[in-house]
């Protein structure tokens, strides 16, 4: 065997395995839908297919009823009832597809009234303690679905009823934000109400242990967040100018209390001296002689 044949049998491994590798499916693109995949009726929205660089073919389709569209993006100009439901795509290079994108679930919604949310028993909470946030529809809706402004996710719960309840057990800094829920049928799981106006859930006692105080699990690390603090050089001063701040409002409530004291004392003299009129009065009536009697 010659010197070279181990390099021409490596090679030739090499060219198999790119074989086998283009035999196989292409890796799967993803779907997105921008700004939202909750589309009010009557708003745009956008459906964008994104693979690697230098595809050949796109293929964007509708799943029930089936029909697609090869381009990597569709424009809904005025959100419909019939544009609601599911979305997939995948994309070609040469005689091989890719594998489909993961199923984007487009939501029409507006299709219904608004449900109700509120917070028992209140929208204010301990941290560590329950509530439980309660959406009701006035419809016999079966499916409720609560959002919290800033999470990807929501939480679903099917109730009869019209109404759902989504406790949350042990309240922690995370719960608190702006929520707001949805209803719907099960028998039309992408025709949603309208919003329910929101609800501020905040959770009171932050700073109380420090047990509460955050960890790294709670909140991202970021290169700014590992530098040490600097104090302001300004600290001073700014604590003067709050006592100082602090000793004036003082000043003024003495003030202020001295004035009243001074115009209580007014009135009780006022009001002495008309008494004192009243039984002068009262002396010189008594001492005025009686009438005569009338006679028989």
């Amino acid at each position: 065997m010659s010197p070279a044949s181990p390099t021409f049998f490596c090679i030739g491994l090499c060219v198999l395995q790119v074989i086998q590798t283009q035999s196989g499916p292409l890796p799967k693109p993803s779907l997105q839908a921008q700004p939202s995949s909750l589309v009010p009726l009557g708003q745009s929205v956008i459906l964008r297919c994104q693979g690697p660089p230098d595809v050949d073919l796109y293929r964007l389709e509708k799943l029930k009823p089936e029909k697609y569209e090869d381009q990597d993006f569709l424009f809904i100009p005025t959100m419909e009832r019939s544009n609601a439901g599911r979305y997939r795509c995948s994309y070609q290079n040469g005689s091989h597809w890719s594998l489909p994108s993961d199923q984007l679930e487009l939501i029409a919604t507006g299709v219904y009234a608004k449900p109700s949310l509120s917070a028992h028993p209140s929208s204010a909470v301990p941290q560590g303690r329950d509530v439980t946030l309660k959406c009701q529809s006035p419809y016999s809706f079966d499916e409720f679905v609560l959002y919290k402004e800033g999470d990807t996710g929501s939480y679903k719960r099917p109730e009869k009823w019209y109404r759902a309840n989504f406790p949350i057990i042990t309240v922690t800094a995370a719960h608190s934000g702006t929520y707001r829920c949805y209803s719907f049928s099960s028998s039309s799981p992408y025709l949603w109400s309208a919003p329910s106006d929101p609800l501020v859930l905040v959770v009171t006692g932050l700073s109380a242990t420090p047990s509460q105080v955050p960890t790294e699990e709670s909140f991202p690390v970021t290169e700014s967040s590992r530098r040490p603090s600097i104090l302001p050089t300004n600290k001073i001063s700014t604590t003067g100018f709050a006592h100082q701040h602090y000793a004036k409002g003082n000043l003024v409530r003495i003030c202020l209390g001295a004035t009243i004291i001074i115009i209580l004392l007014g009135l009780l003299a006022e009001d002495w001296h008309s008494r004192k009129k009243c039984l002068q009065h009262r002396m010189r009536a008594l001492q005025r002689p009686l009438p005569p009697l009338p006679l028989a």
